[in-house]
């Protein structure tokens, strides 16, 4: 339902290939961002980072280091804002103060909430609203190994799999980031960056 709701945004790439996208919300944050950069290195793999323009603001030398390693930048809006909260002028001020940073079309939204109006709004915008079709729950109170579980058995040619770099997330991410490199590497896939 919800994707026929949102029927034009990117929910998965359309491949055949081996190849897998990982996506980070919430960042960057200081010592979480910069150990997930050394883990995608490891494998040569890239990914987008959906960037809330206030933790730029706060760690730009980390921002820079996403550019200059070639991952993809989104937007994640200027301070991570729920949209069913927001009224339709503040949630699109709030994306382009963002945008002014990233200089990125790609968007995802905060909690993945999005009012009609709002959703409109941006495709009428340009904006490219990227969502995903496996969510690895790291920023749940679950086991570590659940986690990356469920990316594991969800995770397929053309997947958009959702990870955080945020705080809350840390332990979960860093042992399912991890094995999700590991296992999908020897499974011959690749990590790539969305570019739309």
């Amino acid at each position: 339902m919800i994707k026929k709701f949102y029927s034009k945004a990117l929910w998965q790439i359309n491949t055949s290939e081996k190849e897998i996208y990982l996506t980070f919300d919430d960042g960057p944050i200081v010592g979480l961002t910069e150990w997930i950069l050394d883990e995608l290195k490891k494998y040569s793999a890239k990914a987008t980072f959906f960037c809330v323009g206030e933790n730029i603001i706060k760690n730009k030398n980390i921002f820079d280091r996403i550019v200059h390693e070639g991952h993809q930048i989104g937007n994640h809006t200027q301070n991570h804002i729920k949209g069913f909260n927001s009224n339709l002028e503040d949630y699109l001020n709030n994306v382009e103060s963002c945008e002014k940073l990233t200089d990125s079309k790609l968007f995802r939204p905060p909690y993945g909430q999005l009012r009609k109006s709002q959703y409109k709004a941006l495709l009428s915008k340009n904006y490219k609203i990227v969502f995903w079709d496996v969510i690895s729950y790291d920023y749940e109170k679950i086991n570590k190994n659940a986690c990356f579980l469920n990316v594991k058995k969800n995770t397929k040619n053309g997947s958009i799999v959702l990870f955080h770099d945020n705080l809350k997330a840390e332990e979960n991410v860093k042992y399912a980031l991890n094995e999700t490199l590991k296992y999908f590497s020897e499974a011959g896939y690749v990590f790539k960056a969305i570019n739309l």
